[in-house]
């Protein structure tokens, strides 16, 4: 059975006092259930909180974004050794606000994926297409591309230390969200085009679905069987929904 995952992605939100009230309700809810992990993937200037609290706990943690390189004159960036000083086991990349507001291409994205894993994070790796994409029917082709960028410098064996989430851009932060059987169909290709290149490994990768997840539709979605949990955001801030989210996952 593949592993399930559910991850918040608290983007950019958050303060001390409220950081805290949440992580010490997730500590004390959650607890060690076989096959289903939890995460959180926090604000850089928070990973010093998240793995104070979170130490100890089944609740793993990490960041939403990584440089592409390890050292050197780059103001401003954040280096996956760094990330990892602070017990980050997870790192997000290619996220589509990445992508969209800060022009990380397919390119970028593939770097980053090769700099969180020598760093020896697991890194999430977003894909999605927007409504238009969606509308003129190139879904699976701009999936196809984002994917093809990864596997085309890591190979597909990079894929057993890493995540994937399929995200459809116009279902993150909408209120709308891809109904189950559309999350499914998408999971399915994503899941065959890379068995296209290794079998093994696409059987075993876990694809976490986002966009919207809320505790109304999680049991719906995590009920398909490619949809192995969820990237969850603005629902992830709220320790209630979330702890209900993370309930659905356990089947």
């Amino acid at each position: 059975m593949r592993a399930r995952l559910v991850t918040g992605n608290w983007k950019m939100h958050g303060n001390l006092a409220a950081n805290l009230q949440l992580l010490t309700a997730l500590r004390s809810s959650l607890k060690v259930v076989e096959g289903v992990g939890y995460a959180v993937c926090v604000p850089f200037p928070y990973l010093a909180q998240v793995s104070a609290v979170l130490a100890g706990t089944p609740v793993a943690w990490g960041a939403q974004n990584v440089s592409e390189h390890d050292s050197g004159a780059y103001t401003g960036e954040v280096s996956g050794a760094m990330l990892a000083e602070f017990g980050c086991r997870f790192v997000i990349v290619g996220h589509s606000e990445r992508r969209g507001l800060y022009a990380e291409d397919d390119r970028r994205v593939a770097a980053k994926f090769l700099a969180a894993q020598r760093a020896g994070l697991t890194p999430i790796l977003c894909v999605g297409e927007t409504l238009e994409q969606r509308e003129r029917g190139r879904t699976e082709s701009v999936v196809s591309t984002q994917l093809d960028a990864v596997i085309a410098v890591a190979g597909a064996s990079a894929l057993g230390r890493a995540c994937l989430a399929y995200e459809p851009v116009w279902a993150i932060g909408t209120g709308r969200n891809a109904t189950p059987q559309q999350a499914q169909e998408m999971h399915t290709f994503i899941r065959a085009r890379i068995a296209a290149h290794d079998k093994g490994r696409a059987q075993q990768l876990t694809i976490m679905y986002g966009g919207s997840v809320k505790p109304g539709n999680a049991g719906e979605l995590f009920a398909m069987p490619d949809v192995d949990g969820g990237l969850i955001g603005g629902a992830s801030l709220a320790a209630e929904d979330f702890l209900a989210i993370c309930s659905a996952a356990r089947r």
